[in-house]
């Protein structure tokens, strides 16, 4: 089975920040996420919409 990867429209990204820290994401492209590196959280995105919601987000290792 093939993930299909969505692209996210790039104004959205520039007004979306971290719900936790409300400072800005990066965009992972490749694992389709939003890390926030002052939380230490990546937030999914799935079929295209960001989850932005902390508990559905991943802890980044150190």
């Amino acid at each position: 089975m093939t993930e299909t990867k969505h692209k996210v429209d790039p104004k959205l990204l520039e007004m979306l920040v971290c719900p936790v820290t409300k400072t800005t994401l990066e965009y992972d492209a490749e694992r389709q996420e939003l890390v926030s590196q002052a939380a230490k959280l990546a937030y999914p995105i799935r079929d295209g919409i960001p989850i932005m919601l902390p508990d559905e987000a991943r802890p980044l290792q150190d």
